[in-house]
């Protein structure tokens, strides 16, 4: 599982020109799952982000995390995250799980981000064709692979 985690001032998904969600200060997740992902990588992918010290405090140092602040989450299923380009110019996708293994893994980590960080996750739809608009923060972006933890 990857995350691609944001600090944002704001961030929206539209689907066909209408505005799914949107959030306001807080953090947008781009989440990509892999076959093999379980619910160990949610465990320890949902605890790792709520607890992630991206927030600045009153010396302009990242020591608040996102249940330290009042901010909002938005995740955004994103299988892209595991394109594989070593051959050709075309990007492989073969290693994103299908979505009948993605979804229900997709959804149990949206349920349990919500549990950890105290508060409602909005979420795009998954497979849709969604526009994601936002205002990176700092900007602040970490990637985050359960099969590589650093």
């Amino acid at each position: 599982m990857r995350a691609v985690v944001q600090r944002v001032s704001h961030a929206q998904v539209s689907i066909n020109d209408q505005i799914h969600c949107k959030i306001k200060a807080g953090v947008l997740i781009l989440l990509g799952i892999e076959e093999g992902d379980n619910f160990n990588d949610i465990e320890w992918l949902t605890s790792k982000i709520s607890q992630l010290r991206i927030f600045s405090d009153q010396n302009g140092q990242m020591n608040h995390s996102i249940i330290d602040r009042d901010g909002e989450i938005l995740v955004v299923s994103q299988f892209t995250l595991f394109a594989k380009t070593k051959k050709g110019n075309r990007p492989s996708f073969t290693q994103a799980a299908r979505p009948q293994i993605a979804i229900p893994i997709y959804n149990d980590f949206i349920n349990q981000l919500s549990i950890k960080s105290n508060r409602r996750v909005y979420s795009g739809v998954f497979g849709a064709d969604m526009q994601v608009q936002l205002t990176n923060d700092g900007p602040v972006t970490i990637l985050i692979d359960t099969k590589n933890k650093e």
